[in-house]
Parts: C-alpha cells; sequence; structure tokens
C-alpha cells in the first residue's frame, strides 16, 4: 500500500468516524427535541387542568353570590310588601272609621 492509498483509507476512516458522530449528535437532539414537546405538552396540560379549576371555583363564587344577591332582594321585598300590606290595611281602618263617623251620629 502505497502513501496516498493509505492517506486515502485515513481521511476515509475519519470521514466515516465524524458522520457517526453527526448521526449520534443528531439522534441525541432528536430526543432531546422530543422531550421538550412532550415536557411542553405535559405544561399545557396541567394549564389547561388548572385554568379549568379556576373556571369552575369563579362559576361556584359567581353562583353563590348571585343567589345571596337573591335571597336579600326577596327578603327585602318581603319587607316592603309586609310594609305596604300594613299601610294598605290602616287605611282601610282609617276610612271604614270615617264611614262609620260619616254615617252614624
Amino acid at each position: 500500500m502505497d502513501v496516498s492509498s493509505r492517506v486515502l483509507s485515513e481521511l476515509a476512516s475519519r470521514e466515516a468516524a465524524l458522520d457517526a458522530q453527526i448521526e449520534a449528535a443528531r439522534e441525541e437532539a432528536k430526543r432531546e427535541v422530543e422531550a421538550a414537546e412532550q415536557e411542553a405538552a405535559r405544561i399545557l396540560r396541567e394549564a389547561e387542568a388548572q385554568a379549568q379549576q379556576l373556571q369552575t371555583q369563579h362559576d361556584q363564587t359567581l353562583a353563590g353570590e348571585t343567589q345571596r344577591i337573591r335571597d336579600e332582594a326577596r327578603a327585602q321585598a318581603q319587607v316592603q310588601a309586609a310594609d305596604t300590606h300594613n299601610r294598605a290595611a290602616g287605611r282601610v281602618q282609617q276610612a271604614a272609621e270615617q264611614i262609620l263617623r260619616a254615617v252614624l251620629p
């Protein structure tokens, strides 16, 4: 084997080694990208679950507050209705007394 053959053989061997290193680096990069994508998907799922939980809590809080407001409004309406009824009953009583005074001497 002459020198040029040895040099060519050495160069081919180095090229093959570099190709193997490049392929290994590509595979490693591919695994890292896949791991990063899986981590991103996990983070996204967790964020979506947390957002759903917050939405549920907000909906429950809103429903409770709505019910509280309705209960307060109902109680106020009942008080006002009772006051109106009492005033009307008092007026009816006054009207009856006036009628009786007018009719009876």
